[in-house]
C-alpha cells in the first residue's frame, strides 16, 4: 500500500526516539518490537485523552517518516507490523477521502458480508465520515481492545478491497491503466485484512509480540 499514498514528509526533531542507530537487522527488530510494546502498554496504563489524541494526529502533523523508521520492516503478524497498518490505513484516508468513500460505498454494495457492519461506519458513509472512522479505529487500539480495532481494521479494508476489485472491473476496457492500479490497491489492502484479522487471533492468544 506504499506506493498507492504519498504524503509530504515532516520529520519531528522529537517524538520518537532513534532507539537504533545500528545497521544490525536483529537490532533494528528488537527496537521495533520494544517501542510499540512500551508506547501501548504506556499509553494504556496513564489512560491520557491528550496521548491517544496526539498519537492519532501523529501522521497529520508529522508525516510517516517516523513510524516507517520504526515499524516498517516487522513482520506483518507482530505488533509494530500491526501499528504500522493502522497508520498506512489511516494515512490513506486522510490523504485521498473521496477516493476512498467512493471505494467504500461500492465495497458495502456488494460484499455480501458483515464487513461493513463490523467496521462500523455509517450509511451513507461520505469522505468526513471516513475520516471519523478511521481515527476512532486507531484510537481503539490505543484506549480500548486492541483485538476489537485490528477486526475492525480489517473489515474496513475487506470494503475496499471489493469497492477497488469491482472499480477495477468497470474500468478494464475504457481505462485499463486505471483498472490495473485499482486491481492492485484491491489486492494490497485484502492481504492487509489477513493479516490484521491473524494479529487480532494472536492478540487475544496474547501472542502478539
Amino acid at each position: 500500500m506504499t506506493d498507492d499514498f504519498h504524503k509530504p514528509v515532516r520529520r519531528p526533531s522529537e517524538t520518537f526516539d532513534r532507539l537504533y542507530a545500528a545497521e544490525d537487522p536483529a537490532e533494528v527488530s528488537r527496537a521495533a518490537h520494544s517501542t510499540a510494546a512500551a508506547l501501548l502498554s504506556r499509553v494504556r496504563e496513564e489512560r491520557d485523552p491528550d496521548a491517544v489524541d496526539r498519537l492519532v494526529g501523529f501522521t497529520s502533523r508529522h508525516g510517516i517518516d517516523d513510524i516507517a523508521e520504526l515499524w516498517s520492516h516487522s513482520p506483518a503478524k507482530s505488533l509494530p507490523g500491526s501499528l504500522w497498518r493502522l497508520y498506512l490505513l489511516q494515512l490513506s484516508i486522510h490523504d485521498d477521502p473521496a477516493t476512498a468513500a467512493l471505494l467504500y460505498d461500492r465495497g458495502r454494495t456488494e460484499l455480501r458480508s458483515s464487513d461493513a457492519v463490523v467496521a462500523g461506519a455509517p450509511v451513507p458513509a461520505g469522505p468526513g465520515e471516513l475520516v471519523a472512522l478511521i481515527d476512532t479505529i486507531l484510537r481503539g487500539a490505543f484506549q480500548g481492545d486492541f483485538a476489537v480495532a485490528l477486526d475492525r481494521a480489517a473489515a474496513f479494508c475487506r470494503v475496499q478491497a471489493s469497492g477497488a476489485t469491482h472499480l477495477a472491473d468497470d474500468y478494464e476496457r475504457t481505462e485499463p491503466h486505471r483498472s490495473t492500479e485499482l486491481t492492485t490497491r484491491a489486492l494490497r489492502l485484502a492481504t492487509y485484512a489477513t493479516d490484521l484479522t491473524a494479529a487480532a487471533r494472536l492478540w487475544h492468544r496474547e501472542a502478539l509480540t
